[in-house]
């Protein structure tokens, strides 16, 4: 079997309600999608088209390549099918590799259970073959298989990813209930922004929408900040496989003159946390940084582009009375400062948006961890009430 000439099904997830923006993504890389569902994009591809997409995909978590679909009513039936599967061809017997699941099967109470059977199996294949067998544990940073086993249909998939790539490598520090980056990623699809003009971020926390939109404007892709993938461990890798990929990724970066990206925070040390940020993610040069009060950021006169708000939403009593303060506050900012601009807050507080003031043109549906949240857009016109054109595409 030369696994890197195989054609099959390639799964790609993402966190739940990012799909579309990850189908966005995978098609301006040349790929159709097969089908979209709420967490995650399926096409068809080879493991060479793997190592593109985990190079290339901001929305996504994992790109799972398909080995093999069988049935399996119970763990010995796994266990019998993958015990003659052809692991030698897959994992390297001096390597390591682990196992990952997705189950849902009446005769199985525990998923790790599931994990151990295919890691007898895995391993009694190679002592059968070989005598010896490969190193195996929890670690995702080599070698994963991934199972997903619903009823009595079982498929058994090459995770290429490893650790998840909804991460992008930047965030050593990650600062006060920062935004996952992925999502931070696809809100930023989702907004109408030309990613020429100036973006505003007030409240900017950790820097992450701030260093996304950076990344996104000069067309840094993840791929350039991380330097481990799953893929790279499995037989018939060779380094010249990664090494074209990413000279394409550093090919593509483009230059943006006058480019100009604001983030403030009235903390000092999400500030200088940002800054750290921006400097591992190499766009440092791009984003302006100042610690303020939100309403004393600054916002360039005569220009438009989009401010974007991440405030907090309020979990606790007492804080919430303090917050529809803050968000009245947003709402008379964004009235009276940002005339000419596209007003976006993300939340996940549906009743504190109420407190903005505004009423937005778009409400755009995100899931963080597993609060519903919305991305509120506002078109804040300028002078007279005419439809300006957009600064951005949808």
């Amino acid at each position: 079997m030369n696994l890197f000439s195989l054609t099959s099904r390639i799964i790609i997830t993402c966190s739940n309600r990012l799909s579309p923006w990850l189908q966005k993504e995978t098609e301006e890389l040349g790929f159709k999608a097969v089908r979209v569902f709420k967490t995650g994009v399926e096409l068809k591809g080879t493991l060479q088209d793997c190592i593109k997409l985990n190079l290339n995909l901001r929305c996504a978590s994992q790109v799972l390549f398909s080995l093999h679909e069988f049935n399996a009513d119970n763990a010995d039936d796994l266990y019998k099918t993958l015990i003659d599967f052809e692991w030698e061809d897959i994992l390297r017997v001096d390597g390591y590799f682990s196992i990952s699941s997705n189950v849902s099967n009446d005769t199985i109470n525990n998923s790790l259970f599931a994990n151990v059977k295919v890691k007898d199996a895995i391993v009694d294949r190679f002592r059968n073959k070989t005598g010896e067998r490969p190193n195996s544990g929890p670690e995702l940073d080599k070698t994963v298989i991934h199972l997903y086993w619903k009823e009595s249909l079982a498929e058994i998939f090459i995770d290429t990813s490893g650790e998840t790539l909804s991460k992008h490598g930047y965030r050593k520090i990650p600062g006060k209930a920062p935004m996952l980056e992925s999502l931070a990623a696809a809100t930023l699809l989702a907004i109408k922004w030309d990613r020429k003009s100036t973006f505003i971020n007030p409240m900017c926390g950790s820097g992450t929408v701030a260093i996304e939109a950076a990344l996104l404007a000069t067309n840094r892709k993840p791929g350039l900040l991380r330097f481990n993938y799953a893929f790279m461990h499995l037989v018939g890798y060779t380094e010249e496989m990664y090494n074209a990929a990413f000279k394409i990724l550093e090919e593509q970066v483009i230059d943006v003159p006058g480019l100009k990206i604001i983030a403030t925070d009235i903390s000092e040390d999400a500030v200088n946390i940002s800054k750290v940020n921006a400097g591992i993610a190499g766009v440092e040069e791009f984003i302006e940084f100042a610690v303020c009060d939100f309403e004393e950021t600054n916002i360039p006169e005569g220009k438009n582009g989009v401010i974007y708000f991440n405030p907090e939403y309020g979990d606790r009593l007492g804080v919430e009375a303090e917050l529809e303060i803050t968000y009245g506050r947003m709402g008379d900012f964004l009235k009276k400062k940002c005339k000419g601009y596209f007003g976006y807050i993300f939340t996940g507080n549906l009743e504190l948006a109420k407190k903005i003031g505004l009423k937005p043109n778009r409400r755009i549906e995100f899931y963080t961890s597993k609060i519903d949240c919305r991305l509120l857009e506002y078109e804040l016109y300028s002078g007279s009430r005419e439809k300006r054109e957009n600064v951005g595409g949808e």
